[in-house]
């Protein structure tokens, strides 16, 4: 009896899901689910619950649509969008890291957190890195409120009401971060100075295509130095160049500046 005679229909129902969404520009109601699948709502909804509760999928809160979650890449790093996307920004990054001697990194929205995917450090002795893998409240940096800035209304909704800081905030204080998120939101770039360390100051822009679903923070901590000047056109121009050629490189729309 070969391999092909064992059937494991319930296995096989999850990752037919996890594969139509996976490959989907956008997110998907149960409907477009069961017609890509051609299976019908009763044989899936129970399947997609499971899913979602585990973390594998999203759903949509206004819409009720569901989306792949970054567990994936989390339990294997072999996550393909976010694989895509690290391949697709090597190369640019480790220009924009000797250019500008300056070290870099790739950030993405996890589950409302920042999620540090890839790094490129500065060749100078003295620099300043992140750990790749590491988790951040989003609204404690700047990569991560630009992220969050480009989320649907509801969407960004959802996420700050499971912030603590946003939580736990006092209206005036919510009032303040909902403000300067939609501020942001009409920008594709964003600098703080001195954020969480003295000497640093945080340069972030987007990269990749909102509407393919995989929109990432491209980053430069810039330490101040007494050998160097403001630099601050310098390092925003290599940016805005960086990020281009990462959207370019994954085949998306060019970013707007």
């Amino acid at each position: 009896m070969g391999n092909k005679d064992f059937k494991v229909p319930a296995l096989e129902k999850g990752l037919l899901i996890l594969e139509v969404l996976s490959s989907a520009a956008e997110p998907m109601s149960l409907t477009d689910i069961c017609q890509a699948l051609g299976k019908n709502p009763s044989e899936l909804y129970r399947m997609i619950g499971f899913l979602e509760e585990r973390g594998y999928i999203i759903k949509e809160p206004h819409s009720g649509h569901y989306f792949l979650s970054l567990k994936l890449y989390e339990l294997s790093h072999m996550h393909s969008p976010v694989d895509q996307l690290i391949k697709a920004a090597s190369i640019p990054m480790r220009a924009l890291a000797l250019s500008m001697k300056e070290s870099c990194h790739l950030s993405v929205l996890y589950n409302g957190d920042l999620l540090v995917l890839y790094q490129q450090e500065s060749p100078e002795k003295y620099r300043f890195s992140v750990e790749v893998g590491a988790k951040y409240n989003a609204l404690t940096t700047v990569s991560g409120r630009l992220l969050l800035s480009r989320l649907s209304a509801d969407m960004r909704g959802y996420y700050l009401d499971q912030n603590p800081l946003y939580r736990d905030a006092d209206p005036e204080e919510k009032q303040r971060i909902e403000d300067d998120l939609r501020q942001l939101a009409e920008q594709v770039f964003a600098v703080s100075e001195q954020e969480t360390h003295l000497g640093i100051t945080d340069y972030s822009i987007l990269a990749g295509s909102p509407k393919a679903g995989l929109e990432a923070a491209l980053t430069i901590p810039s330490l101040l130095s007494t050998r160097k000047p403001n630099r601050e056109a310098d390092i925003l121009a290599a940016l805005r160049t960086c990020a281009s050629s990462i959207t370019k490189a994954m085949g998306l729309e060019k970013q707007t500046t």
